[in-house]
C-alpha cells in the first residue's frame, strides 16, 4: 500500500514538474530588442475573441487591447471620456444622443471606420440569431439608430435610461466590411482573428498555449510602449507560478495562499511588486431554480446556512476579502448595509430543510422526499483551485445533515455552454460588475431564458423595481429602489452570495509607471524601467 502511494505521488509530482518545464520552455525567449513584451498570465482560454459574441472575463482582458469604442471609463477619474467619437450631445429630454465620431481612423487592415461599422455592430447585437443575448438587454429601449452621415450617429430612445450615454458610448464595434450576408456571425472567422482600431493587433493563436498581440505601428493615437503583448494559457496556478518565478511570466493574478506563503521571500520582492486592490466583483454558489430541490426558497436558504463562509474567508482567501450578501458592489451606496450575512447555523438549516419535507425516512443516511433522495451535481471549472476547496467544503458540510452533492469538473468553455443551456443544479462563478449598476442583465426574468439570468430567478416586485430603477435619473431614489431589490434578493437566495475578494497582483519590476488606479491596473501606460534581469531558478516560499 505505502509503495502504491509512493508511485502515485512520484507520478504526480513528475506530471507537475513536466507542466513547469513545459510552460517555462513555451514562455518567450526574450532578447535584449524584445524586452518591452508583456507576458500575461490568462487561467483559461477564451472561445472567442469576436467582442460581440464574448462573455468570459478572459476574453474581454484581450479584446480591450484590440477594439476600441466611442468612448470609455477613464481609469484614473472614472468619468466617460472620448475615443473614436469626437463629441456628442444628449438631448434634454435624454431620449437621443447623437456621437461626432473622428475621421481618419482606420481598422487595422487599412479600412475606414465609419458610422457603417456602428450600425452593423448596433444590428447584430438586436439580432435573435446573434449569441449576444447579455448585450441585447442594455439596447432593448433603443427605438431605431440612426446614422445622419459617415461620421455622426444618433440613437433614439422610447425612454429614459440613466446608463443610455455609457451604452451607446461603449457600443462593441466589430468592422463591417469583413463579413458577407451569408456568413454565420456567431462562428466568423473573426473570433479567431479578430481586427479592431486599438493600439494592438491580433498576430497569432497556438491553441491552449498563448495568445499574441503586436503593436499597431498605424495606430492612430499615442502608440504605448510595449511592443508585445502575451498571453500565456496556463490553466494550473500552481505551475503558473512557477512559470512566473522563472521569468516566463510578467503579469500574474495571485492566489491569496501564493500572495501569503509562496511570494514572501526577498528574492522573490526583488524581482517583483505585489499590488492588491479591490475592483467591482462578487463571488457565488448559483442554484438552479428551475430543478427541484433548489425550487424551493427554504431549501435555497438551507445551503447558505449550512456554508461557512466565514471560515473560508478566514482560511482559504487569509482574510483577503469582504463577505458579500447581494449583487451589487460591496463598496458602493447601491449596496444594502443594513442587511448581515446570514450565519453559520446548521441547525435553522434542518429546520428549514424539514419544513420543505426533507427528512431521513428509510435510515439510509440520506434526506428524502417523496421517496426521492437529496442528490445533486455541482458544476465547476477545472482550473479554479479555489471552486474545488469551496466545493469539498460544502460537500462535507452537506453530508452532515444527509445531503449528497457530486461534484464535476469541467474545462471552462465545456463549463460555460453547459451554463449557459441550464445544464447543472448548482455551480460557482464570479461576476465583474460596472461601476454603475444595473441588475437587469442578470436578474430580470426576461433574462432566464437566453441571457445570463441562468439561474432562472422570476419575481415579478424584482422586475418592477428593475425597470423602475433603468428609468430613475436620480441617483438617490434610484439607490432607494436598489437597497429594496437588495433585500428580495437576500429572502429569496437564488445564490449563496460569497466574497467580494481583493484583487492581488505580481508585477515584474523591470516595467515603469505601474500604478493602482479606481479600475485597477493600466498596461497601456507601461514602459519598461530597466533591461531583462537573469532568469531565476524557482525557489521555495
Amino acid at each position: 500500500m505505502i509503495r502504491r502511494r509512493l508511485q502515485r505521488w512520484a507520478w504526480r509530482l513528475g506530471w507537475l514538474l513536466g507542466l513547469v518545464l513545459a510552460a517555462a520552455c513555451d514562455a518567450p525567449t526574450r532578447a535584449p530588442e524584445t524586452s518591452a513584451w508583456l507576458v500575461h498570465h490568462l487561467g483559461a482560454e477564451p472561445a472567442t475573441l469576436n467582442p460581440i459574441t464574448a462573455t468570459d472575463a478572459y476574453a474581454s482582458k484581450i479584446d480591450e487591447y484590440i477594439y476600441e469604442s466611442l468612448l470609455k471609463r477613464d481609469e484614473k477619474t472614472l468619468e466617460l471620456v472620448p475615443v473614436l467619437a469626437e463629441s456628442w450631445v444628449v438631448s434634454e429630454d435624454h431620449l437621443t444622443y447623437t456621437f461626432h465620431l473622428k475621421k481618419d481612423i482606420r481598422w487595422q487592415d487599412g479600412a475606414p471606420f465609419s458610422a457603417a461599422d456602428i450600425e452593423f455592430s448596433f444590428q447584430r447585437i438586436r439580432d435573435p440569431k446573434v449569441d449576444a443575448a447579455h448585450l441585447r438587454s442594455y439596447y432593448r429601449d433603443i427605438e431605431k439608430l440612426e446614422v445622419i452621415d459617415p461620421f455622426t450617429v444618433r440613437y433614439h430612445y422610447r425612454m429614459p435610461y440613466f446608463r443610455a450615454l455609457e451604452f451607446c458610448g461603449s457600443i462593441p464595434i466589430v468592422p463591417a466590411h469583413r463579413f458577407a450576408a451569408e456568413d454565420d456571425f456567431n462562428q466568423h472567422a473573426i473570433g479567431r482573428g479578430p481586427v479592431g482600431t486599438g493600439p494592438y493587433r491580433f498576430h497569432h493563436w497556438d491553441t491552449g498555449k498563448e495568445i499574441v498581440l503586436e503593436r499597431n505601428e498605424a495606430y492612430w493615437g499615442e502608440k504605448p510602449a510595449i511592443t508585445r503583448m502575451v498571453f500565456k494559457i496556463i490553466t494550473d496556478s500552481t505551475v503558473a507560478l512557477q512559470v512566473l518565478k522563472k521569468g516566463g511570466l510578467d503579469l500574474m493574478s495571485l492566489r491569496p495562499i501564493q500572495w501569503v506563503k509562496q511570494t514572501g521571500s526577498a528574492r522573490f520582492q526583488d524581482r517583483f511588486q505585489k499590488l492588491k486592490y479591490y475592483l467591482p466583483n462578487y463571488s457565488y454558489i448559483g442554484w438552479n431554480l428551475r430543478r427541484p430541490p433548489f425550487s424551493d426558497r427554504r431549501v435555497r436558504l438551507a445551503m447558505t446556512l449550512l456554508l461557512d463562509r466565514q471560515m473560508i474567508l478566514d482560511r482559504l482567501l487569509f482574510g483577503l476579502g469582504t463577505e458579500v450578501t447581494g449583487n451589487f458592489y460591496v463598496n458602493s451606496p447601491d449596496y444594502n448595509r443594513d442587511l448581515p450575512p446570514y450565519p453559520h447555523d446548521p441547525a435553522a438549516a434542518r429546520a428549514l430543510l424539514r419544513e420543505a419535507g426533507w427528512e431521513d425516512r428509510d435510515g439510509d443516511g440520506l434526506l428524502d422526499r417523496d421517496g426521492v433522495p437529496f442528490r445533486f451535481e455541482f458544476l465547476m471549472s477545472a482550473g479554479s483551485k479555489f471552486a474545488e476547496q469551496l466545493a469539498t467544503i460544502l460537500q462535507q458540510n452537506l453530508k452532515q445533515v444527509g445531503i449528497a452533492m457530486n461534484i464535476r469538473k469541467l474545462e471552462w468553455a465545456v463549463f460555460v455552454q453547459n451554463i449557459q443551456k441550464h445544464e447543472f443544479d448548482a455551480c460557482t462563478l464570479g461576476w465583474s460588475l460596472s461601476w454603475e449598476s444595473d441588475p437587469y442583465q442578470l436578474w430580470h426574468s426576461s433574462e432566464a431564458a437566453q441571457g445570463s439570468n441562468f439561474v432562472g430567478f422570476e419575481h415579478a416586485e424584482a422586475d418592477r423595481i428593475i425597470e423602475a430603477a433603468r428609468q430613475e435619473l436620480d441617483p438617490e431614489k434610484r439607490r432607494r429602489l436598489y437597497h429594496r431589490f437588495h433585500e428580495i434578493i437576500y429572502y429569496e437566495q437564488p445564490y449563496t452570495f460569497l466574497f467580494t475578494p481583493e484583487a492581488l497582483v505580481a508585477v515584474d519590476r523591470r516595467f515603469a509607471n505601474v500604478h493602482v488606479y479606481p479600475m485597477g491596473l493600466a498596461p497601456l501606460e507601461w514602459s519598461v524601467a530597466s533591461p531583462l534581469t537573469p532568469t531565476l531558478s524557482p525557489e521555495p516560499g
